[in-house]
């Protein structure tokens, strides 16, 4: 992989964009890469995977210079798609550490993440309009249903970069710190999910998900559903019955 340094500590997948020269912005080859980290990652079964940048920002967005030459048949058909839709079918949590800028593309691909943890100096935004284009990878859509219609369409239509502290307060991030602490308390917040049940972080990611993508009382028949497998799985009875016994799981997944 070119453009992505890929490393695994811990069943803990650390995947960092690797173009600092040009603010980690999205081209293809980059897009591709982190396919392939997802691919590896899977692959190599972690428990929870990281995606930050190099350098300055963690993605200052698309690669515009690319996506102008680019014919819109590629676009159309292609994109970036292939990373949003590998994204959205890798099972294990996503945590998103964001340094510096993370715009346009960079912020949809944040917030394709599960988690984003800011540090200080990260600023958050959908700044396509000043160039004549709109978000085309959830920018409109993610953000939305994170921050509600006004807010998201102040960001949209303005182009206007946040702090993130006022990505925090929005509920964008779960929480900020100063950057040179951002990867030691992402890596503490993997570490510490990493130490639950495989198979019961893979239920419990899709139930959360689903909240989004469907109605409330579909969205109650999948967690029910998710429960009673959760209940019946080796793990599940090994957490009930080492609860019991008052000693720690020893975990199958």
């Amino acid at each position: 992989m070119e453009t992505v340094i890929y490393e695994v500590t811990d069943k803990i997948a650390i995947i960092t964009l690797n173009r600092p020269d040009k603010l980690n912005a999205l081209n293809m080859r980059l897009i591709w890469d982190l396919v392939e980290a997802f691919n590896r990652a899977e692959k190599d079964e972690v428990k929870t995977a990281i995606i930050t940048g190099k350098g300055k920002a963690f993605s200052a967005g698309a690669d515009v210079k690319e996506m102008i030459e680019m014919p819109i048949e590629q676009i159309t058909r292609e994109g970036h798609m292939p990373l949003w839709e590998r994204m959205r079918t890798f099972k294990k949590p996503i945590i998103a550490a964001v340094n510096g800028i993370a715009a346009g593309g960079g912020f949809e691909l944040a917030m394709a993440c599960d988690m984003i943890i800011a540090s200080d100096t990260a600023k958050f935004g959908q700044p396509e309009i000043n160039l004549g284009i709109i978000p085309g990878a959830g920018g409109t859509q993610r953000l939305t249903r994170t921050i509600g219609k006004y807010r998201a369409m102040e960001l949209v239509l303005t182009g206007r970069l946040i702090s993130a502290w006022e990505a925090f307060k929005l509920g964008l991030a779960i929480r900020v710190v100063p950057e040179e602490a951002l990867i030691d308390e992402t890596l503490r917040l993997a570490k510490e999910i990493s130490t639950k049940s495989g198979f019961a972080i893979e239920l419990a990611k899709e139930a959360v998900n689903k909240a989004l993508d469907t109605h409330l009382q579909q969205g109650l028949d999948l967690e029910r559903r998710n429960f009673y497998v959760s209940v019946m799985s080796e793990d599940g009875k090994e957490g009930m019955k080492s609860f019991i016994e008052k000693r720690k799981p020893n975990w199958k997944t």
